[in-house]
């Protein structure tokens, strides 16, 4: 393996710690008590917007003011689902938390392959959180959906990202993330071998198969090196 891509949100940073803080802070403001069944309600509706997208049926600025309009409108609380969103990308963009192992990882990683980051989201929260948590030095580029105009797990996001690396064969690439749908999906959409970090030890997919899969992020520098 020469080319490694790793995807940021729940493989290099803590995506869901840091969206229930800035969801937490956003419900608040609009007098909404953030208790765990309503962020349990939340992260149902805006998994179910996502998988949307993946499926090709929604934008991503349907997306993200969608998820939204549905929790408020079940809650029966009014409020202008534009504006709950752009308080809430405000927050998410203003921290950042590593998933465990993930910074001696990049360390191990860097000086032996080429790194490129590989993420479905906007540039002003994703950058602001990679700067955060100084990481870009690791990476070669970086590669963030709205900026290609494509998402995970489409072919036209993983050609773009391909189009820019001097050099680049597939055969001697890997996707890293912990979306079977968005990166898993999208390896095997691109022809690149895929590794599942699955910390949660969920159950696999048969429809979505990954070449390898780890619980740990450990494990990924003795993978590498079998291969």
């Amino acid at each position: 393996m020469r080319f490694i891509f790793l995807d940021l949100d729940d493989t290099i940073l803590d995506f869901h710690r840091a969206e229930r803080q800035a969801l937490s802070r956003t419900l608040r403001h609009f007098q909404v008590d953030p208790t765990d069944a309503v962020l349990d309600r939340y992260h149902v509706l805006n998994r179910r917007q996502w998988e949307l997208l993946e499926e090709g049926k929604l934008t991503r600025p349907q997306v993200l003011v969608r998820r939204f309009h549905l929790l408020f409108d079940e809650l029966g609380v009014r409020a202008a689902p534009q504006e709950v969103c752009q308080l809430y990308e405000e927050q998410l963009a203003r921290g950042h938390f590593f998933v465990p192992g993930a910074r001696e990882l990049l360390e191990t990683l860097h000086t032996k392959y080429a790194l490129y980051l590989a993420t479905n989201g906007t540039p002003e929260v994703q950058n602001s959180r990679i700067e955060s948590a100084g990481i870009a030095r690791y990476f070669q580029n970086i590669f963030i959906s709205e900026q290609l105009g494509a998402y995970k797990p489409s072919l036209d996001f993983f050609r773009a990202c391909f189009a820019a690396i001097p050099d680049f064969d597939p055969a001697e690439a890997m996707m890293v993330g912990d979306s079977l749908t968005s990166d898993i999906r999208g390896a095997r959409n691109a022809g690149l071998r895929s590794c599942w970090y699955n910390p949660q030890h969920l159950p696999p997919r048969p429809d979505i198969p990954a070449d390898h899969t780890i619980q740990a992020l450990s494990e990924l520098p003795l993978l590498l090196e079998r291969l």
